[in-house]
């Protein structure tokens, strides 16, 4: 493995703000840090850096109708779904040491011929995976709550894209259990957590007051941590969602499993202030990626906000790095 960090970057929806945020984000993280080599992915004509570097490259590849900002167009779906391949295809070879994807826009990519479901999904087909975890990494700022200092908040979810209706019956004991596992084999191996400690959230109201609104913490949620203790795991719970997401609780934990996409979500996008970093646990090489979608009104416009995508490269970076340290031979 080359001792440089070689970052790839999906560029996502043409149409929305990632071919922007990724070149603003990618100009602004070689400032800081020289030594990384960033390759974005997509047409070249969405890409024009004005400010060219060479630690910035880009593998060309076109666009299948000419794009206009803020209009999607279905017949460039099989455009953005050649990005993700092609971006993550070079990480699941070696050539790549981690993958930062911009957004893309589901609506256009799921159709009766394609089924996308997400990102997370998609990239776990392409690197052969039954089981992934996405987590969502960023700061509680300070200030926040009388914080002293930043705090590090992990969120990861049992569920993702799933209507709500069909929670309850996705959280099953199996699939539950290989979550906790894969967040703490992550947290070890790749974010240097010894010892990761994991809190829980229930899914019903207050935890299900113990089968009076809801059996699953009884049914599942509870053994499945049982059975995590047992195999070494520090996982504890079930806790009431609506308590949980205070300091008080979070700065005994490295990582909360949340049962569902908008009770993890929505209390993570509040505290970190669209800083936050979407990670994915479990395939065999790095994937971050921003925490916001493709803000069709704004692109091509220049008024999109390029800090998530700089997060996520950062992140990204950091991961790769400890990686190397990992595999450096010893003296």
């Amino acid at each position: 493995m080359s001792s440089t960090v070689k970052l790839a970057i999906s560029t996502g929806e043409p149409a929305g703000i990632g071919p922007e945020v990724s070149i603003s984000a990618a100009n602004a993280f070689i400032a800081d840090n020289p030594n990384v080599e960033l390759t974005l992915y997509g047409d070249q004509g969405l890409l024009q850096n004005q400010s060219p570097l060479p630690q910035i490259k880009i593998t060309h590849i076109p666009l299948v109708k000419p794009n206009q900002f803020g209009r999607l167009n279905p017949e460039n779906a099989s455009y953005v779904l050649a990005v993700i391949q092609e971006a993550s295809k070079a990480c699941r070879s070696g050539e790549q040491h981690a993958l930062v994807t911009a957004p893309v826009q589901k609506s256009i990519l799921n159709t009766p011929t394609i089924n996308f479901t997400g990102h997370t999904e998609f990239l776990a087909d392409l690197d052969d995976k039954q089981q992934v975890v996405m987590m969502l990494c960023g700061d509680i700022p300070v200030g926040w709550s009388g914080l002293q200092k930043p705090l590090p908040l992990r969120v990861a979810l049992a569920t993702t894209h799933l209507p709500i209706q069909k929670v309850s019956q996705a959280i099953q004991y199996g699939p539950l259990l290989q979550t906790l596992r894969i967040m703490h084999i992550d947290l070890q191996t790749r974010f240097g957590i010894e010892y990761p400690k994991i809190i829980v959230t229930g899914l019903n109201p207050h935890a299900g007051e113990n089968g009076y609104l809801g059996r699953e913490e009884l049914d599942i949620i509870i053994p499945v941590i049982q059975a995590a203790q047992n195999e070494g795991i520090l996982a504890s719970g079930p806790y009431p969602a609506d308590t949980l997401f205070n300091p008080v609780h979070l700065q005994r934990a490295d990582a909360v499993l949340a049962m569902y996409h908008d009770q993890g979500l929505a209390p993570f996008k509040f505290a970190t202030f669209t800083q936050g970093v979407n990670v994915t646990l479990g395939l065999s090489y790095i994937r971050t990626s921003v925490d916001h979608g493709t803000a069709l009104d704004i692109a091509g416009q220049g008024k999109a906000d390029w800090h998530s995508m700089f997060a996520a490269l950062t992140l990204a970076k950091d991961l790769a790095s400890r990686q190397f340290d990992r595999n450096a031979p010893r003296t």
